[in-house]
């Protein structure tokens, strides 16, 4: 026992510390490492934290500028990313015209020119959101002003929104004219007038046409339904051009030839009075055999002016060319109007076998019965245009 003892109070007596005091102490460092750790800990997640911020931040700009650049390549914006509508039911009125074969885009944006929805975008929508909207059918549609996208989808299906369209055909027009004027006008497209004039019997054109449609499409003010297809646009101007035949008394047997005398009087006069006379110059030479001469008639044949002809054209052997043939053309070369078959029909007596207009401006028309007249004439012509070719 004494032993331990001493050796218990050697050891006191050296400083060594106690067992109680070493555990402390290394307990005192372990916290001050934790509280270390702690706070390394604290700043990396505030350096993170601030990494991220500036990230995030820089970020935004740069999405914010190419959001504004790809936005204004593409025709759109975040500002602008939700469609666009009008709450309706709209105001005032607008005409839209749909085309053949307009997609519900074009249609959008036509209504979008006209003011009728607000924007493409929302019409598509309702485009397509709508089953019977591929039934719309092309034509002129009276429609409201700012009218909500769905309404006017709707609106557009309706028949009772189309509009009655007028067709003014003129005098003196060749049909692929005339079917350049109706297109224009109904939307029926030029292709869809060909391939009906192409079927006879499909817009009743008479066996005495040959087949032909030129010079039966009469000139007349046509009023045009919602739902008139080519087929029926031509047939009614083929049943003008015969009734109007009919009421002059022109034996069935004639049609054909009275239209083509019709035609190239109404191309070559401008006065009722000039157009008998005309009509009588034409006779005149048909009786003595002779060559008509008429630049109309060339000028058809050749899918010309009149006034682009050149000598040359003369030479050119088609059975248009009537300074080659004698007789009359194949066809008529345009469509007359009832004062020009009136004339055909009723010409003034006279021995005329020349004319030549010698004021382009107003259409006065000179007639000759010798060459040497005609001649006088013509120089009369030359002047007139020597005179006003500025």
């Amino acid at each position: 026992m004494s032993d331990l003892f001493l050796g218990t109070v050697s050891q006191h007596d050296a400083g060594q510390p106690t067992p109680t005091r070493r555990s402390r102490s290394r307990q005192d460092g372990k916290a001050r490492r934790n509280r270390q750790r702690r706070n390394r800990r604290r700043r990396s997640i505030l350096v993170l934290i601030m990494a991220i911020g500036l990230v995030g931040g820089a970020g935004y700009v740069v999405t914010s500028i190419f959001s504004d650049f790809f936005g204004g390549l593409f025709g759109g914006s975040s500002e602008n990313a939700e469609v666009s509508d009008y709450e309706g039911p709209g105001q005032g009125e607008a005409t839209v015209t749909v085309a053949s074969g307009d997609t519900g885009g074009a249609i959008g944006e036509k209504l979008v020119e006209a003011g009728v929805v607000a924007t493409t975008s929302a019409f598509t929508k309702a485009y397509a959101a709508n089953p019977l909207a591929t039934q719309i059918q092309p034509g002129a549609y009276k429609l409201r002003l700012q009218m909500r996208a769905s309404d006017a989808v709707d609106a557009l299906l309706d028949s009772a929104n189309r509009v009655s369209l007028k067709v003014t055909v003129t005098e003196g027009l060749s049909a692929a004219q005339i079917y350049e004027k109706i297109a224009s006008i109904t939307t029926i497209p030029v292709a869809d007038l060909q391939a009906a004039a192409a079927d006879p019997a499909a817009i009743g054109l008479p066996a005495e046409a040959n087949g032909q449609i030129e010079g039966w499409l009469f000139p007349a003010t046509y009023n045009v339904d919602p739902g008139a297809t080519a087929a029926s646009m031509l047939s009614a101007m083929v049943g003008r051009t015969v009734e109007v035949l009919n009421a002059n008394a022109v034996p069935q047997d004639q049609w054909e030839t009275v239209l083509i005398k019709a035609s190239l009087v109404e191309r070559e006069g401008k006065s009722a009075e000039d157009r008998a006379k005309i009509a009588q110059a034409i006779e005149n030479r048909l009786d003595r055999g002779m060559r008509l001469e008429i630049d109309a008639v060339l000028a058809y044949g050749l899918g010309k002016s009149g006034t682009a002809l050149s000598n040359g054209d003369k030479e050119v052997d088609t059975p248009f060319n009537s300074y080659r043939k004698i007789g009359l053309p194949p066809t008529p070369i345009a469509s007359p109007g009832e004062v020009s078959i009136q004339a055909v029909l009723n010409p003034t007596p006279g021995p005329w076998i020349f004319w030549v207009t010698v004021n382009l401006e107003t259409g006065e028309t000179k007639f000759a019965e010798t060459f040497d007249e005609h001649q006088k004439n013509v120089a009369e012509l030359r002047k007139w245009e020597a005179e006003n070719s500025k």
